[in-house]
């Protein structure tokens, strides 16, 4: 859980930004959309490896160019 401190001197708007990194650094809005809605396992191993092949493709191109 991402959680921010404020002291006496600290500013609203510098502990906000404060807190949307550390969500952002933990993930928690990503997982939270991924949980939004049911995904069965065979579409997730789907979505999963085409991920794959995606970033493997990726890593082609750029060798292919060097």
């Amino acid at each position: 859980m991402a959680e921010v401190f404020l002291g006496n001197d600290d500013n609203f708007e510098y502990a906000l930004r404060k807190f949307k990194k550390q969500v952002e650094k933990a993930g928690i809005l990503s997982e939270l959309k991924k949980r939004q809605h049911y995904e069965k396992p065979g579409v997730r191993r789907r979505k999963k490896e085409a991920a794959a092949k995606k970033r493997l493709m990726k890593k082609l191109r750029k060798l292919r160019m060097i």
